[in-house]
Formats: structure tokens, sequence, C-alpha cells
């Protein structure tokens, strides 16, 4: 499988994470910006070999442990794009197993 690069994983997770923080807020350019945040859920799921943006949330949590890169602490939240809730560590688990 090929890894993505820990910087560019790293600017997928935060930006996916500012815009879902940004979800309640009322203001023009919604659309644009659910749709934004629909693209970066694929393509974490894509970076990860994941097909559920909360299992891509945490592994690439997993990888940027592993390459030594620092992860935000999490809690639960509902995704936007599926409307499940996602439980997400509070610390960065151990390095994701590739095989």
């Amino acid at each position: 499988m090929l890894m993505p690069h820990p910087a560019m994983l790293r600017r997928l997770v935060e930006e996916y994470e500012a815009l879902v923080a940004h979800d309640g807020d009322v203001e023009a350019g919604t659309g644009r910006r659910d749709l934004r945040t629909q693209d970066l859920a694929y393509t974490l799921c894509v970076s990860t070999g994941t097909r559920e943006v909360g299992q891509a949330l945490k592994v690439a949590r997993r990888l940027l442990a592993a390459a030594h890169d620092p992860v935000a602490v999490h809690v639960k939240r509902r995704v936007p794009t599926t409307g499940l809730a996602v439980d997400e560590p509070s610390a960065p688990q151990g390095p994701a197993v590739v095989g």
C-alpha cells in the first residue's frame, strides 16, 4: 500500500476538522463548504485505504503518530457527510499495520 506523506495527511486532517468544527455556522457559501468537506472525506479515505471518514481519521492519526507528527486531541462528534457519530481517540494509537 502506498503511504501518504505526513505533511499532506496532517493538512487533510486539519482542514477536514476545521470545516467540521464550523458546521453549525450559518453563513454564505455553506454549499461550497459542504462540497469541500465531502472532497476531504473522500481524499482521507483514499489516502488511508478506508471507506468511512471516521476510520480514515483514526488511521491518519496512527500514521501521523508513527511518523512522529503531532496529532491534536479529539472528541466524539457527528460527521456531516454521514450524520454518524465518530468516536475518536484522545491520544494517538500505535502505528498502523500495513501488509
